[in-house]
């Protein structure tokens, strides 16, 4: 996912003849065998968009079954690059605003991408003007909802039941969050871990929420 200078990310139409042909999504493609997240990331970049990775970061993991498949997207957000992005497989792209992505006619696995770049990296108060966290199922409204989840079970049924996003309250093993984040397909925000960790293992940012009397305090 890249943004420009003016915060815009850019999009890729899917070309004809490819599966979901005239679908928008944030351009990507596949990892090949015994490759590097990294590596298959600059190797993309450069074939798809003849660009070179300077900077970039885990963003998001997103699992989602279309009828005919399933894809798993890693999603990682690049953060200054050299060159400028042209399509080099005859894609159509175009620069889209964040608060325009909603209408962009983006691909259903591709939509939780847009929650993900609406948060902030680490979570640090339960009610501010673009989100609410609260226990699951919180009251519905125009504001993102956020589910405070005591485990990965708990997690799990929030996410089934049309949470936007998850904050943890407690810190879950790598392999259980690895298995949270690869599953549910909504940004996860994990607690007791350091953001570069909890991003490599599929979170989107963290749970820094101040604990007052052994829960977490609110703020906004």
């Amino acid at each position: 996912m890249l943004r420009d200078r003016r915060g815009r990310v850019l999009l890729a139409e899917r070309p004809a003849g490819k599966h979901l042909a005239g679908g928008w999504e944030f351009p990507g493609g596949k990892l090949h065998a015994g490759e590097s997240r990294l590596a298959g990331l600059r190797r993309e970049l450069e074939e798809e968009l003849g660009i070179d990775r300077v900077a970039a970061h885990p963003l998001i993991r997103i699992a989602h079954r279309y009828p005919d498949r399933h894809v798993l997207l890693d999603v990682w957000a690049v953060t200054r690059y050299r060159g400028d992005p042209e399509g080099r497989d005859g894609q159509a792209l175009r620069w889209c605003a964040v608060e325009a992505l909603e209408a962009a006619g983006l691909l259903p696995a591709d939509r939780p991408v847009v929650t993900a770049l609406r948060l902030p990296l680490r979570i640090a108060a339960t009610r501010t003007a673009g989100y609410r966290i609260d226990p699951w199922p919180g009251p519905r409204g125009a504001r993102l909802r956020g589910a405070a989840c005591p485990d990965a079970r708990a997690a799990r049924r929030a996410a089934a039941g049309g949470a936007d996003f998850l904050v943890l309250d407690a810190r879950l093993a790598p392999r259980s969050l690895r298995a949270l984040c690869d599953s549910v397909g909504i940004p996860v925000f994990a607690r007791g871990l350091a953001l570069a960790r909890a991003r490599a293992l599929g979170a989107s940012g963290v749970n820094a929420i101040q604990r007052s009397g052994g829960a977490a305090s609110s703020s906004g």
